[in-house]
This record gives structure tokens, C-alpha cells and sequence, in this order.
């Protein structure tokens, strides 16, 4: 999603992934977090095959900034918008 609320790179699950760190990533600093910080991580996506391909977007990102957290991957249907394929939900402490 862009910073106004619409919904970005329809159809590339790669853009959305990098979008999705990116805003995770924006909130954390804002509230004075890393990615470091986050311990547990859910991720909603319409296409599981496609995420998987697109496994090094996360693990370069995520992992590569300290990020060891606990998470669970779901596959569903559809998210709030049609055009959206990844949703990452994320816990962090200090």
C-alpha cells in the first residue's frame, strides 16, 4: 500500500513484498523499533507459489536486518483488495 492507502505493483508479488518491508519497516522506526525487533510474523497471501518464489526478497531483507522471529504463512483466498497478494502482520518488543 502507498502512504495515502492505495494499493501498489498489482499482480507482482515481488514489488509487494519489498513494499510490505518497507512499510513494516517505516512504522517500526516511527514507533522507534527495528526490524530487529520483531518476534513473531504473520503472513497472509493469495499465492503461496509466488511467494516462495520470491523467498530471497524476505529472507535478504528481513533476516539480513536481524530480524529471528517466529511467524506462519497462510494461504487465502483473497485480502481486503483484489489487487493485493502479500499482508504481513508483525509483533515487536524491546
Amino acid at each position: 500500500m502507498s502512504a495515502d492507502g492505495r494499493p501498489l505493483h498489482a499482480g507482482n508479488m515481488r514489488a509487494q513484498l519489498n513494499q510490505c518491508i518497507d512499510n513494516l519497516d517505516a512504522v517500526l522506526r516511527a514507533a522507534e523499533f527495528t526490524l530487529a525487533d520483531v518476534v513473531r510474523l504473520n503472513l497472509y497471501t493469495t499465492d503461496v507459489d509466488a511467494y516462495f518464489a520470491n523467498l530471497d526478497v524476505v529472507m535478504s531483507r528481513l533476516v539480513g536486518a536481524g530480524c529471528r522471529s517466529a511467524g506462519t504463512l497462510l494461504g487465502v483466498a483473497r485480502l481486503a483488495l483484489p489487487e493485493l497478494m502479500i499482508e504481513i502482520e508483525a509483533t515487536a518488543v524491546k
